[in-house]
């Protein structure tokens, strides 16, 4: 009797004409197209220009994809370059093989030249797309389910991910890994938006929540996975690298919230006088000094209609009275 499963794809790869359409790559595309997505709506939230995680975006994902691949090839180079190995495989990321430690960190190196050129602080424009990445990765995984890859030890519950006789895997039902790790990012991702609404978190602790978060649910989804993997004192490599940087992410949201406090007032400078743009704090100063120089110049105007009112009071007192003598002398 057959039991119930997740069955895999006979191939990752759909042939629109003469172009090939890998699903590894268009899950990474999707991710990618969602995280700029909602980022751009976080961002004019916050008081940021339409368009602005879009151009940033331009500089932070091709640095995401070559550390991505980077941190995979060193961290399991046995793949590329032992004996038997070509080691040309190691540029064929469409083959699968992206490490989000490495993509984070090239990543925001990226992000950080696209925010220095746009005069944006690193930590805000990471606020707002925090969420985003979550669900950039939520899709990316299911990458891995076209490729028959990162799956978990065998089992037999009804949600087992069926898998087929290949190179270096062996058919069975295992747990689908890729699976839960999808659902824990969207997790992740609620979780940090809540969290941003109910405490305004600023200065890049909505981003150090994401990353804490997705390294909890990381570290034992992890230690499910049967694939080959180096070990440190009998965990994954990866294992020990999502605790690292659990704790140094929460090292990061207490101490920024004790050195400063609170959310950005200002996350993008604007040009004056632009309808719903925001303004930089020398244009606001600026403005507030022209509404002080108005206000003065109209209380001197006001006070020099009432001199020459005054004035003009007099004369007439003074024609009435020279009248008045004129038809005196007259009488006399």
């Amino acid at each position: 009797m057959d039991l119930a499963y997740i069955p895999s794809p006979s191939t990752g790869v759909i042939d629109l004409g003469p172009i090939p359409l890998r699903g590894y790559a268009f899950c990474i595309i999707i991710g990618v197209f969602v995280a700029v997505w909602l980022g751009n709506k976080r961002w004019i939230a916050r008081g940021g220009r339409a368009g602005t995680v879009a151009d940033i975006a331009v500089w932070a994902v091709p640095f995401g994809l070559v550390g991505g691949r980077l941190y995979h090839v060193i961290t399991d180079y046995q793949l590329y370059f032992s004996d038997g190995e070509d080691w040309v495989d190691a540029f064929k990321i469409w083959q699968g093989g992206l490490g989000i430690w490495g993509a984070i960190a090239l990543g925001a190196v990226g992000a950080w030249i696209g925010c220095r050129r746009r005069g944006i602080p690193l930590p805000a424009w990471a606020d707002a797309l925090a969420p985003g990445i979550a669900v950039a990765q939520a899709c990316g995984r299911w990458g891995n389910w076209f490729n028959q890859e990162l799956y978990g030890r065998e089992t037999d519950v009804p949600w087992a991910l069926k898998i087929s006789e290949g190179p270096n895997r062996v058919a069975g039902t295992y747990h689908p890994t890729f699976l839960y790790e999808s659902l824990w990012c969207i997790g992740v991702a609620l979780l940090v938006i809540w969290a941003d609404r109910r405490f305004k978190l600023g200065h890049g602790r909505a981003f150090a929540l994401y990353v804490a978060s997705y390294c909890a649910g990381r570290a034992w989804i992890e230690y499910m996975r049967v694939d080959e993997a180096h070990h440190i004192l009998g965990l994954r490599l990866n294992v020990w690298t999502a605790l690292i940087v659990f704790v140094l992410a929460v090292v990061y949201m207490v101490i920024s919230a004790k050195v400063r406090p609170g959310r950005e007032e200002i996350v993008e400078p604007g040009e004056p006088g632009e309808p719903g743009e925001p303004k930089a704090p020398d244009a606001v100063e600026a403005e507030d000094a022209k509404s002080d120089d108005a206000k003065s110049d109209d209380a001197e105007a006001g006070d020099a209609k009432s001199e020459g009112a005054k004035s003009e009071g007099a004369a007439v007192e003074s024609d009435a009275s020279k009248t008045e003598d004129a038809a005196e002398t007259a009488k006399g």
